[in-house]
């Protein structure tokens, strides 16, 4: 074959290849399909001078550049210039494919998103079913916020945000949340309140049968409904109910909600240590939400409920802030109408709401806090009380709970009385209802296993059979018979309780010893009452009982029984100098004499606190004879009359006065008048 045929037809075949990858990129870009389909038969079929013509006229060229081609007619010059401008074309259309491809992969899944919606959309349409579409919730958010009777300050904030949502796309993170922000807000009760009960004899038998005793509670309330009835625009108070386990301050708050017609929400702080409990989360967090007040607000849906904060003394602090300090602004009646969550970030009213908070101790709260709550004391309840509350509530409750049939069970009142003194000493009641629903399924299982059922009467013979051997019998006249051991009263979390204090000697040189876990200030206590008995021995008449002083070669060990239980306080000053005086005299107290008050150098008896606690601590246990601070009769105004009437109640002043009514003035301990020491 001659070399310019070979030449031609290398010419023809790099024409034809550099064609097929024109065609490949523009089938890359996409071109209508018959466009390609024609240039795809012309590589294949057409004439090498028909196609450099084609691809004159299919490449982006000048019009200089065509009639070139156009005006050549030999074959090689012709097809290499056609040539030419291909490949000129071809590496123009590598960067436009290039980048035509990086954005399509960007675009793809929101494409993917956006067609598939677009199917979902027509399949509900096709079940005729409601569209979710953005457009649509907005609308249904906009209805909720113009409904929803927001303050005007608040409102302006709310529809700025409102505005934004509408310009941001549903694809975008922010979009999801600034809709939950909008459906918080707007679900939120700004203008929805419940009508207050007013009535003030259905409120008072409302809470009478509800609750047994507790008159100063009743009373209150009975009060806050007085005023609200001739004044409508009444703030609720910031009532704080402290008093032990068990004596049914959170039941009592329940009743107040009922007795008012309120909606109630409890919200339990104990343990929480996070202030965005409190004051909710700034929206910048992730996941971020309302805090529990915006949260039982939403829940109850009226912006006047009865929220009950419990056990407002157990909160805690670490480095995320300090709830107590954010519940400041909460309970204060002259802040909460412009209460501020960090996630609603718009003023919220609280000044509706009837906060109420529970504690068993008033240590754990601060005093900022404290000072903006209304305190009203539950001690323990009396025997009685407890027979009554048993007879009322109790029983009936747990028949009801296992199931029992209220024909088919009874309980004897003296059955009552050996559960309460003989298997219970608390100042509440649980332990009681705990009892009973033991003697309730015992019933049960006999009820079960029967065939011919009757009515079973629970006697105090059942109980002992039941519930076991008795938990405490009286040991008072046992113990306080020891010369040494004197029974004081304290109070704790849990109530008022009797506190046990044992002293002896051997030979040493003087020393002092104290065990049973105790504080610093009750170490403190013992070292004044030791100060004072060696200060005065000779004019008390310990001397006596020794040719030398009873201090010089004897030590001293006073130790406090149940010492797993941490003790403190200056309120054990008079019995720590009971003991010492009773050990050293080897005289025992009165039998049934139990007692409390702070002690001074100079021997007078100072006032303590908790009074009624320690006067029902000592009535349930047995005590007969009670000494107290005579700064302290005022405070027996709390203690029932019943309880009053079965105790020999002595106030004193000075330590001389305690020793005589502790031993007797026929023991002939005092040597020196009481009015000269």
């Amino acid at each position: 074959m001659p070399k310019a045929d070979k030449e031609a037809e290398a010419l023809v075949a790099d024409l034809k290849a550099t064609s097929r990858k024109f065609l490949e990129l523009l089938n890359e870009l996409k071109l209508p399909t018959n466009v390609l389909q024609q240039l795809s038969k012309y590589i294949d079929n057409a004439t090498p001078a028909q196609l450099a013509d084609l691809l004159s006229t299919t490449v982006d060229a000048t019009p200089a550049e065509k009639l070139e081609i156009l005006g050549t007619f030999e074959f090689k010059p012709r097809l290499t210039a056609a040539l030419a401008l291909v490949k000129k074309q071809i590496s123009v259309l590598s960067v436009a494919t290039k980048i035509h491809s990086t954005v399509e992969g960007k675009l793809s899944k929101k494409e993917r998103e956006i067609h598939l919606r677009q199917q979902l959309k027509a399949i509900k349409e096709e079940l005729e079913e409601k569209d979710d579409a953005p457009e649509d919730e907005l609308e249904e958010l906009q209805k909720k916020i113009d409904q929803a009777g927001i303050p005007e300050e608040a409102e302006k904030s709310i529809q700025r945000e409102l505005k934004r949502i509408k310009k941001i796309s549903p694809m975008q993170q922010e979009y999801a949340v600034l809709r939950t922000y909008l459906e918080w807000v707007s679900e939120i009760p700004w203008n929805i309140s419940t009508t207050d009960n007013t009535g003030i004899e259905k409120a008072r038998a409302q809470l009478d049968d509800d609750h047994f005793g507790l008159e100063k509670v009743k009373r209150r309330i009975i009060e806050f409904l007085a005023v609200k009835k001739l004044k409508n625009n009444l703030r609720g108070p910031i009532l704080c109910f402290v008093g032990p386990p068990g004596v049914g301050k959170t039941s009592l708050g329940k009743s107040i909600a009922d007795a008012l017609g309120r909606k109630f929400h409890r919200i339990s702080l104990g343990g929480v240590r996070d202030e965005a409990e409190i004051r909710g989360h700034r929206r910048t967090y992730v996941g971020a939400l309302p805090g529990r007040i915006v949260h039982a607000l939403r829940k109850v849906g009226t912006n006047n409920p009865v929220i009950l904060l419990d056990e407002i003394d157990k909160m805690g602090h670490d480095i995320r802030g300090d709830p107590a300090a954010a519940l400041l602004e909460v309970l204060d009646p002259e802040q909460n109408s412009h209460f501020t969550d960090h996630y609603l970030a718009v003023p919220l009213d609280l000044s509706k709401v009837l906060f109420i908070a529970t504690a068993n101790s008033l240590e754990g709260i601060p005093p900022a806090l404290l000072d903006r709550m209304e305190l009203v004391q539950l001690p323990g309840y009396t025997t009685e009380e407890k027979l009554e509350i048993a007879k009322s509530h109790l029983v009936a409750k747990q028949v009801k709970e296992h199931g029992i049939p209220p024909e088919e069970f009874g309980i004897l009142d003296d059955a009552l009385t050996k559960i309460i003194s003989q298997y219970t000493r608390e100042a509440g009641v649980r332990s009681l209802e705990r009892n009973i629903g033991a003697i309730c399924r015992y019933v049960v299982v006999d009820l079960a296993e029967n065939k011919e059922r009757s009515s079973k009467v629970v006697t105090p013979e059942l109980v002992a059979k039941i519930l076991g051997p008795e938990k405490f019998d009286d040991e008072i006249s046992e113990r306080l018979s020891i010369p040494g051991v004197v029974a004081g009263l304290s109070t704790s979390q849990i109530g008022g309780s009797l506190l046990f204090i044992e002293a002896t000697k051997f030979p040493g040189s003087g020393k002092l010893t104290l065990t049973g876990q105790l504080g610093d200030v009750i170490k403190e206590s013992a070292q004044a009452a030791v100060s004072w008995v060696r200060a005065n021995a000779s004019a008390i008449g310990l001397n006596r009982y020794a040719k030398e002083s009873v201090f010089d070669k004897v030590d001293i060990h006073i130790h406090f029984p149940a010492g797993a239980i941490k003790k403190d306080g200056p309120s054990a000053g008079v019995a720590l100098v009971t003991a010492i005086v009773s050990l050293l005299s080897n005289r025992p107290v009165k039998v049934g004499t139990a007692m409390t008050g702070e002690i001074a150098l100079r021997g007078l008896v100072l006032p303590v606190g908790g009074i009624k606690d320690k006067v029902l601590a000592a009535h349930r246990s047995g005590i007969k004879r009670v000494i107290l601070p005579f700064k302290n009769r005022r405070d027996l105004i709390d203690v029932p009359a019943g309880v009053q009437k079965q105790l020999e109640i002595i106030f004193v002043k000075n330590i001389p006065e305690v020793l005589l009514a502790s031993f007797g003035e026929e023991l002939g301990l005092i040597e020196t008048p009481v009015s000269q020491l």
